[in-house]
């Protein structure tokens, strides 16, 4: 993918994704995101709620079986995976070094809300971590 001019959010959208993030928190939440990619912007178009199989402050690891649902519920949608959601619930919004080896083999944006910041950022890897403006419009 190559790197977006922005990621594109509604205001429902990020309240669901904080929502989630309070509800898991102390451990981080996680979802995938839907959309497409027009003009190099990236719109999110619905949200998979995902649950954190580690059950960890720190990581979070979404089930095989849960990522084949989400493809499948893409597919059908006609939809993208545009996008990877996770929380830091004690932390700023900046990918962690095992967020970093995972955005690698994951080369989507990655959309990261701080619980403590209430800030969401997003960020794509090519040849090392890049911002993306997030828009919520």
């Amino acid at each position: 993918m190559t790197i977006p001019k922005a990621i594109i959010l509604s205001k429902s959208q990020t309240e669901t994704l904080k929502k989630h993030s309070e509800q898991n928190s102390p451990n981080e939440a996680c979802a995938i995101l839907f959309g497409n990619n027009i003009d190099d912007q990236v719109t999110i178009k619905e949200i998979f709620l995902a649950k954190n199989i580690d059950v960890s402050p720190v990581n979070f690891t979404i089930s095989n079986e849960e990522l084949i649902s989400a493809y499948s519920t893409a597919e059908k949608m006609k939809l993208d995976i545009s996008g990877i959601f996770h929380s830091h619930p004690d932390s700023v919004p900046y990918p962690s070094s095992t967020d970093k080896k995972y955005m690698e083999i994951n080369p989507v944006p990655w959309i990261i809300f701080s619980n403590i910041n209430d800030e969401f950022k997003a960020y794509i890897y090519n040849s090392g971590i890049v911002p993306v403006p997030v828009k919520v419009l």
